[in-house]
């Protein structure tokens, strides 16, 4: 697992300030990145391999709001690696209460720079088969 802290911005927020539910994956987009770089290979050095990660599902479930100025805390869990796509699992936890906000799945899949699927690098799926975690 890896985790990242963030504290609610006022441009994330809708007028009631309360966060607009699309910020939730812009901020699974930074725990996926982060936990990518953990693993040894920052997402640049793969695009530089010529391999994007296109997200091709999404499924969010949204338990409470988080709002403007709220430190949250996004863990990301690797729960499959397959030889040409990944899925990762979620928690965005409000950080000073650590009670559970939203649980997010993404699946992805490597596209060349033509935008079809192609095989993840073997040196970054050796990386990511050793982070692999069952979340209940």
């Amino acid at each position: 697992m890896h985790a990242i802290e963030l504290r609610v911005r006022y441009a994330e927020t809708d007028q009631m300030g309360v966060v607009y539910h699309a910020e939730y994956l812009v901020w699974c987009e930074v725990g996926r990145t982060e936990f990518i770089r953990a693993v040894g290979m920052p997402y640049a050095e793969l695009e530089a391999a010529g391999v994007r990660l296109a997200v091709t599902e999404a499924t969010l479930r949204y338990r409470a709001p988080a709002r403007y100025d709220d430190r949250i805390r996004v863990e990301t869990y690797l729960t499959h690696v397959h030889s040409r796509g990944i899925t990762f699992h979620y928690e965005v936890v409000a950080a000073d209460r650590d009670h559970r906000l939203v649980s997010v799945q993404t699946e992805l899949t490597a596209i060349d720079l033509s935008g079809r699927v192609t095989r993840l690098p073997a040196s970054l799926r050796q990386k990511l088969e050793g982070a692999v975690e069952a979340v209940a």
